[in-house]
C-alpha cells in the first residue's frame, strides 16, 4: 500500500482547496495517484455541494460595483467569517455584482444572474465548485441594480455592511451622506417613506407605555403622537443629526452643498437571518470520533 505523505495530501489540497481529510481519502483511494485523487475529488464535490445546500448562510460579504450611472449592492452569504475572507469567495462575489450591472438584472432575480456567465462558465455552477471546494454552502440573497441616470456612490465598512447611494450634486456630500447610512442605519430617505409596518409597531409600544403613565386620554393621545413623530425624525435619513456635524440635519448639510440624494439602499450581512448556535466543542468531539473510526 502506498504511504500517503503530508506533503501529499498539502499538495492535493492546494490544487482543489478540498478539506484535508477528502484531500487524505482521495488520495488513499487513489493509491498515491494525484490525477486520479483529484479526479476523485471533482466527483464528490458535487455530493458534497448538495448536501452543503441545506445549511444555514448566516455569514458572508456585501460588496458594490459601479460602471458610470448604473451600479448595483449585493449579499451574498456562507456559513462561517472564515470563508468570507477567501479570495475565491470574494471574487465571486466581485463577479455576481459585475454581471448584474452589465446584464442589467432586475433587483433579486438570482435564477436570471445564476444563469450569467464567470468565464465561460455559469454564476451556478461556479457557485456550486466553490461549495465543493471550501465545503460550505454558499448562496446569493440579494441584490438591487441602480440604473435611473443619477450619479452613484457606494460605501463598504468591511464587508458587512454597504450602502450605494443615487444623488445629484456633489460626490463628497454623497459620500458622507453614505457613510452616514452605514453608522446611522436609516429606514428610509424621509418621513413619509417610513413603512407602515414599522409605524405600527412603534405606535403600538407608544400607546402600552403611555397608557401606564395614568394621564387622560387627550393627554395620552399626544403623548403618543409625540413619540411617533420622535420616532419618524429618528429613522428617516433627511432629519437625522449629521454625524459629522450633530448641529445640522443631513438635509440641511445637503442643502449647503447644493445635493440632493434620490434614493439609497443598505445591507447588513446576515440581517433577518437565523443564525445556527452550535455547540463547538461537542462538533469537534463528534469530528475526532469519527476520525478514530475511519483510521
Amino acid at each position: 500500500m502506498v504511504a500517503i505523505t503530508a506533503a501529499m495530501v498539502g499538495e492535493l489540497r492546494a490544487k482543489t482547496d478540498a478539506p484535508m481529510m477528502e484531500c487524505k481519502k482521495a488520495l488513499t483511494e487513489a493509491q498515491g495517484d494525484m490525477a486520479r485523487a483529484e479526479e476523485i475529488l471533482r466527483v464528490k464535490l458535487g455530493s458534497k455541494a448538495s448536501k452543503a445546500a441545506s445549511r444555514v448562510t448566516a455569514e458572508g460579504v456585501i460588496t458594490s460595483f459601479i460602471d458610470g450611472k448604473n451600479g448595483a449592492l449585493i449579499e451574498i452569504n456562507c456559513e462561517t467569517d472564515f470563508v468570507s475572507k477567501n479570495d475565491d469567495f470574494l471574487k465571486f462575489t466581485q463577479d455576481c455584482a459585475k454581471l448584474a450591472v452589465q446584464h442589467q438584472i432586475a433587483n433579486d432575480d438570482v435564477a436570471t444572474l445564476s444563469t450569467s456567465l464567470i468565464d465561460g462558465k455559469t454564476v451556478e455552477q461556479v457557485r456550486s465548485e466553490l461549495i465543493g471546494r471550501i465545503g460550505e454552502n454558499i448562496s446569493i440573497r440579494r441584490f438591487k441594480v441602480f440604473n435611473q441616470g443619477h450619479s452613484l456612490v457606494s460605501y463598504l465598512h468591511g464587508t458587512r455592511i454597504g450602502v450605494m447611494v443615487e444623488y445629484t450634486g456633489s460626490e463628497s456630500a454623497a459620500k458622507d451622506v453614505a457613510m452616514h447610512i452605514a453608522a446611522m442605519k436609516p429606514v428610509s430617505l424621509s418621513t413619509a417613506d417610513v413603512p407602515a409596518d414599522k409605524i405600527a409597531a412603534e405606535k403600538s409600544v407608544a400607546e402600552q407605555k403611555a397608557a401606564e403613565s395614568g394621564k387622560p386620554p387627550e393627554i395620552v393621545t399626544k403623548m403618543v403622537e409625540g413619540a411617533i413623530q420622535k420616532f419618524l425624525k429618528e429613522v428617516s435619513l433627511l432629519n437625522q443629526s449629521f454625524v459629522k456635524n450633530d448641529k445640522q440635519t443631513v438635509e440641511q448639510m445637503l442643502k449647503e452643498n447644493n445635493t440632493t440624494i434620490h434614493s439609497f439602499t443598505m445591507y447588513i450581512v446576515g440581517e433577518g437571518i437565523e443564525k445556527r448556535q452550535d455547540d463547538f466543542a461537542a462538533e469537534v468531539a463528534a469530528q475526532v470520533a469519527a476520525a478514530k473510526g475511519a483510521a
